[in-house]
This record gives C-alpha cells, structure tokens and sequence, in this order.
C-alpha cells in the first residue's frame, strides 16, 4: 500500500509542478477573469466619443410630431429639432458633430414617411434605434387620431396571464418547470465540456506518461519495485486528483470574479449562470457521473498506454476513446432538443455514453429513479470488468516493447501477463 501512494504521490506532484500544466492552468485563468470583465475591458478600447450618447438631427416638415418624438426618446439616443438646411446638417454628420439627420415628411396614404441620413450606413445601430422609435412613433399618432384611449391600447398589447402545470404522472413523478429545465441545461453544458475535457486531456495524460515510462525504460524499475496493477490505479487516481485540482482552481476563480461584482449582475453566482432553481440530486448525480465517466475512460486508456512502446503509438490507440466521447458528446447535443428520443433513452443506459447522456436525461427530464441506478448499476459493471481485463493487459502490456502494436500482440500481452503474476 505505501508504494501505491508514493507511485500516486509521485504522479501528482510531478505533472503539478510541470510546466505545461502551470501554464495551461493560467491560460484557463486569464480566460475566465476575461470574461468575467469583458465590459470593462471593452471601454478600456473604446474611444470617448464612442462612449457618447448618438444624436439625430430632425427635420420636421409635418409639424405635428415634436412633442411625440420627445416622449419616445431613450437613453441611448437623442433627437434634436433642427431649423437648418438638409445640406448643412449633411456637412454636420460628416464633420462628426451630429451622427445623423432624420427627415419626416407628410404623406397622404400614411402619418408620415421618414428618411435617415448616415455617413456609413454599412452595421450602423442607429438605423435600427431609429426605425423603432418610428414605429412606436406611428401607433401614437395613428391611436391618437382614432380616439383610442393610451391605456387601452396598453392593456390590449399586455401579455395574457399563462401559467403551465405539470400533470402528475402514475408512478409520482412530474416534468421539470420551465425555471428547472434551463438552469440544468446550463450544468448539462458544463458536464458535457468538463468530462469530454477530462477525457481528452487527463486520459492523454495518463496513456502518455506510461508510454513515457516505458521508452526511458523507467518502467522496468517501478515493477520490481511494486505490482504493475497497484501503479496502473495509482497513475489513473493520480491524474484523477490533478484533475479535480485544476477544475477546483477554475470554478473557485469564476466563483470570485462573480461575487466580486455581484452588484453588476443580477443575482448571485448560482443566479447569474441560471443554476439557483436545480435540485440538490441533480447536482449529486452530476458529481457521480462525471467520476464514473472519467474513471470508465482513464481506466481504458491506462490498458491502451501500456500496449505501446513509442510515444507517437499513443495518439494511434487513443482514436477510438477518442471517438467513443465524441460520439457522445454529440448525442448529448442532440437529446438537448430532443431529451425523450428513442436514440437517447437508448444511448443513456450504454456504459461509453451514459454518464453524459443520462446525466442528460436526469437534468432535463422527471425519470424515474430506478432507471438512473440501473444506468448507474451498468456503468459500475463495466469499470469493474474493464478494471479487471484492463490490470490484466497492463500487466502484460509493460512488460512488452517494440514497434507499433497489432492485435496479434494480444495472445503476447496476455502470456507475459500470466508469467508476471
């Protein structure tokens, strides 16, 4: 057992202390306090007259809409009434003194017609500003003239009062609210980029280091030392908890620069991203899942590390784990929309996929509890069973050097295994 926690110890502190991960570390961190003041960083760039409220120049050749244009001004733009000629007004907007001139014209078919006149008319949000006020400007005049009461017309454009329930179903349970189904959908995203991420990255890394180990022919030292299953765990725990230490030092930073300026969002951290209405389990389950699956993973790729002898070999053996993630990880995407579909419900009890896809189906949908255990139930089976063919190879597998593996090889890795027991 000791020399299972200096092998474990060892493969902690050593990738810890490694450069890459020191540095991928950082870049993770100076990516979130990005985002997280991404309005501050963009007015850094920003000129002051960017920061200035647009003004439009109008002139009104109805002489009936001044007063309802003053009623329907915003914050982010000012109307000014203006005496001046078209031309000098164009002169204006082209020295930058004003951002545009608005021409409103009688007509006799409609309250009025309107002409907006911009130095770039290419992505400029004036337009659109501009085109709303209008709009909203027309249904004033036009209800003013009908005689239609402004509270009416309010009353009539307000929502109606809907609410939706959920029936109970025979065995208890009911489908999630509205409020439950995005906040989950929100941590669904969040499993899905952290287990295909610990896949992708920690499952490398172990498969990695073994091959490392192997070709600086390291590895014939530590099995004379201790067994070659105790390292295989040793390496997978360990790699494990250099996961789970990165992600803890990435959550707790969003966590900071959230409560940081809690007065800029609405809401704490849980509100802001959405996950304040998320039961308690589904956040239990998410935790299981996201062990299992990396534990499913990270064993297989331990059995795959041993069998080559070259670190290029690795990148060979890791496609189909590599596969197998992306392939849930799409369906994944795909039961988000349609979390009740055959393909997912099926998908959701298979080992290589359930631990995104039913965690899916836990966070979108009201299951049933026995179908989350028996998922669970298979999952645990199959990391027992890959657990134990996987030591097996491994055994072997260490033990074996050459070129690129072959499936040939197999009948080898099992016979060297048997002799190093």
């Amino acid at each position: 057992m000791n020399k299972f926690w200096v092998v474990l110890s060892q493969t902690y502190l050593t990738r810890f202390k490694s450069k890459s991960f020191i540095i991928m570390t950082a870049l993770f961190l100076v990516f979130i306090l990005a985002i997280g003041n991404i309005d501050r960083i963009i007015e850094l760039f920003n000129s002051d007259e960017e920061t200035l409220i647009p003004t439009v120049a109008v002139i009104d050749e109805t002489n009936l809409y001044e007063d309802y244009l003053t009623d329907i001004e915003s914050q982010s733009l000012q109307y000014d009434v203006s005496s001046e000629t078209e031309a000098s007004l164009n002169e204006a907007v082209l020295a930058g003194e004003i951002d545009g001139v608005l021409t409103l014209s009688d007509d006799e078919t409609q309250p009025f017609t309107a002409t907006l006149r911009l130095e770039d008319v290419l992505n400029n949000r004036l337009e659109y500003q501009v085109n709303e006020h209008l709009q909203q400007l027309k249904v004033m005049v036009m209800t003013e003239e009908a005689g239609i009461d402004g509270e009416i017309l309010q009353s009539i454009y307000s929502p109606v009062s809907f609410q939706l329930e959920a029936i109970e179903k025979a065995d208890g349970t009911t489908s999630k609210t509205e409020e439950e189904i995005s906040g989950a959908r929100g941590l669904v995203y969040v499993m899905l980029f952290l287990l295909y991420f610990a896949v992708i990255t920690y499952g490398q890394m172990i498969a990695t280091d073994i091959a490392n180990e192997k070709t600086s022919r390291v590895m014939e030292i530590l099995i004379s030392s201790s067994s070659p299953v105790s390292q295989m765990f040793a390496k997978i725990i360990g790699i494990a908890l250099l996961g789970l230490t990165q992600i803890s030092i990435l959550i707790v930073t969003a966590f900071l620069v959230i409560q940081t300026r809690v007065n800029d969002f609405d809401g704490d951290f849980f509100e802001v991203f959405g996950f304040s209405d998320i039961d308690v389990s589904v956040y239990v389950y998410a935790l299981v899942f996201f062990l299992l699956g990396y534990l499913l993973y990270a064993t297989l790729s331990a059995m795959l590390g041993s069998l080559v002898s070259r670190m290029e070999d690795v990148g060979q053996l890791m496609f189909p784990v590599i596969i197998l993630i992306i392939i849930a990880f799409m369906v994944s995407m795909f039961g988000l929309e349609s979390p009740e579909s055959t393909l997912v419900t099926v998908m959701s009890y298979i080992p290589f996929f359930s631990p995104l896809v039913m965690f899916l189906r836990v966070g979108l949908l009201g299951i049933p509890f026995y179908e989350v255990m028996l998922s669970i139930g298979i999952l645990l089976v199959t990391i027992f069973i890959l657990g134990f063919v996987g030591a097996k190879v491994y055994r072997g597998g260490v033990l074996m050097y050459g070129g690129g593996f072959k499936l040939k090889d197999l009948k080898q890795v099992m016979h060297l295994s048997k002799k190093s027991k």
